[in-house]
């Protein structure tokens, strides 16, 4: 019954993703025999990428469990088919562990010409090593995978019976939950982004990723909600100001992401330090500069001027159209926080830096549109559901 609710083109859209993906990675595989450690770089921002849309959208669920708001009913359901793809992404990281010698200098530091990086590897040994960053990967997605089982369990057990306590219990649950999540990506972002320059760090470095992961995830949730929006029940809540809602949390995350970004740039340029300013030598001193110029005027300056505008936050083509622009943009930008730590030569591109994100967002999409015909598109039965369709003009 509740696939039938759904527009037919939507099975079309999630075939078309699922043989995309396949097709994407199917090529991929052919570049890591040809270049692997091009491909494994490809493979990394990717990856990133995408689970980060996964886990932003578990962390904007938690906080609508946490504080109300009628907008959050155009939105839960795409975020929790979201985290629900969290399965998929445990399966798409095992190659990377195929590739760490590629992509991670400590790895293999009898090969470190340059003897103040192999002191800081020498240092650092009993942290950066293969199994103990396993294990940890082990960690972060027991954490994640619980978190997002949780969530959906007594989400829809809500579809069933609407008792104070099932909001109590995720009230609470999420307020653990965004402390787990905050714990365990900003050490995420140490292993898997930070240690491939080992001798770089920084202490927002977690929140930069984080604030990113939950700016495409409400991005991607807008996307998805115009999409439905003439689709029963979501039509009947969808209203201006709920869509005027959505545009003013996307420009939030949008401010808080530019924040982060410069406050560390800042910081890292007062104080001019050798072993901090590593990480943005080749982003600024090469032809590399040029993406963080792009990424300044598209990821930033031109979606804030549009949203500043009312009447495009309560539009739905453009407020479309802002959040696609961010999706792809921050594509780049997650492709601009990798690449060039391992192409430092200068800006340069190869074709898995194509084939690689199509192919596991492919997977992921078609993932994500199946989890999502598998519920109502709105939680009729949680408390405010009610009042979200009778107010919000």
């Amino acid at each position: 019954m509740i696939r039938d609710a759904f527009p037919p083109l939507i099975r079309q859209i999630q075939n078309i993703a699922f043989l995309t993906g396949a097709v994407g990675l199917g090529l991929s595989f052919i570049g890591l025999y040809l270049q692997p450690q091009q491909f494994f770089i490809s493979y990394l921002f990717a990856y990133l990428f995408w689970i980060g849309i996964s886990l932003g959208g578990m962390v904007i669920v938690m906080i609508h469990h946490l504080t109300g708001g009628a907008w959050g009913f155009l939105i839960r359901r795409p975020l929790e088919a979201a985290t629900r793809a969290l399965p998929l992404m445990v399966l798409l990281f095992i190659p990377l562990l195929f590739g760490l010698s590629d992509l991670y200098i400590w790895t293999h530091p009898e090969d470190v010409a340059h003897k103040s990086v192999l002191h800081v590897i020498q240092k650092k040994q009993e942290y950066l090593n293969i199994p103990f960053f396993a294990v940890r990967a082990v960690i972060y997605f027991v954490i994640w995978l619980g978190i997002a089982y949780w969530l959906n369990k007594w989400s829809s057990e809500q579809d069933q019976k609407n008792q104070l306590e099932l909001v109590l219990r995720l009230q609470y649950f999420s307020a653990i939950g965004a402390i787990l999540y905050t714990l365990s990506i900003t050490f995420a972002g140490v292993d898997w982004v930070m240690s491939l320059v080992p001798g770089w760090y920084s202490t927002i470095f977690g929140f930069l990723l984080g604030s990113g992961q939950m700016l495409s995830a409400m991005a991607f949730a807008i996307i998805i909600a115009v999409s439905f929006s003439k689709t029963k029940p979501l039509s009947a809540i969808f209203l201006p100001g709920r869509l005027h809602d959505l545009g003013n949390i996307l420009l939030a995350f949008i401010l808080l992401w530019t924040y982060l970004a410069f406050i560390q740039y800042f910081i890292i340029w007062s104080e001019n330090l050798p072993h901090e300013i590593s990480w943005y030598l080749p982003r600024v001193g090469s032809s590399w500069k040029w993406l963080g110029i792009f990424l300044i005027i598209f990821h930033f300056a031109v979606p804030f001027i549009v949203l500043l505008s009312r009447r495009a936050k309560r539009t739905n083509s453009i407020l479309m159209g802002v959040a696609v622009a961010v999706v792809i943009v921050h594509l780049v930008d997650a492709f601009w926080l990798v690449v060039p730590s391992l192409r430092s030569q200068g800006f340069q591109l190869y074709w898995t830096d194509f084939t690689v994100p199509f192919g596991i967002g492919g997977l992921w999409l078609a993932t994500v549109l199946w989890q999502l015909q598998r519920k109502p598109l709105v939680p009729i039965q949680a408390p405010g559901a009610e009042e979200a369709m009778e107010h919000g003009r």
